[in-house]
C-alpha cells in the first residue's frame, strides 16, 4: 500500500521579533486543516513561537541579514516542523527551570522556551550545525483519535 505524500509548506522569516506571529498563524492553519482541536492547535502555536523566537535571538543573534526557516510537513496524522537558523545550535538542553523561584522574583523570568517546548509536543529534538551548518528544532505533533 502506498503512504500517503507530504504536504509541505515553507517560510522564511526574517530575524525580527514578530514574525514568528507568521510562523505561528501558518503552522495554526495546518493543523486546523489537518483535524486538529482548538486547544492542541494553541500548543502548537505556542511551541513554534517559542522555537521561532530562539532562532531569532540566540541561532541568528538578532542579525537581520539571516532569515529563519519554518518547514511544515503534514503526512497522516502527523505534523512536523522544523525551524531553522544559522546558529551553532544546542551542545545540551539546559536543566528545567525551577518554577517557584522564577514566580518569586529569585530567578529571571526568562529562560523557560525550551521547556515550554517540550511540554507542548509530542516530540522536540534539537539539532545542531556541523562545520558552520545551520541548526534546526524538530517539533512533532499528533493528531489525537477521538473514540
Amino acid at each position: 500500500m502506498k503512504e500517503p505524500k507530504a504536504a509541505i509548506v515553507e517560510v522564511r522569516l526574517p530575524s525580527r521579533l514578530g514574525y514568528e506571529k507568521v510562523a505561528m498563524s501558518t503552522a495554526g492553519a495546518v493543523a486546523h486543516l489537518m483535524g486538529f482541536r482548538d486547544d492542541r492547535i494553541e500548543d502548537l502555536k505556542t511551541a513554534v513561537a517559542e522555537a521561532c523566537i530562539n532562532a531569532i535571538e540566540h541561532g541568528n543573534r538578532l542579525n537581520e541579514t539571516r532569515s529563519v526557516g519554518v518547514t511544515l510537513s503534514a503526512v497522516a496524522d502527523v505534523l512536523e516542523v522544523k525551524v531553522i537558523d544559522a546558529g551553532r545550535g544546542l551542545e545540551h538542553l539546559p536543566p528545567l527551570p525551577d518554577i517557584d523561584r522564577k514566580m518569586h522574583g529569585e530567578q529571571d523570568p526568562r529562560g523557560m522556551g525550551i521547556f515550554l517546548i517540550q511540554a507542548l509536543v509530542d516530540e522536540a529534538e534539537w539539532v545542531a550545525g556541523v562545520d558552520g551548518d545551520s541548526s534546526y528544532v524538530r517539533l512533532v505533533i499528533r493528531l489525537d483519535k477521538v473514540a
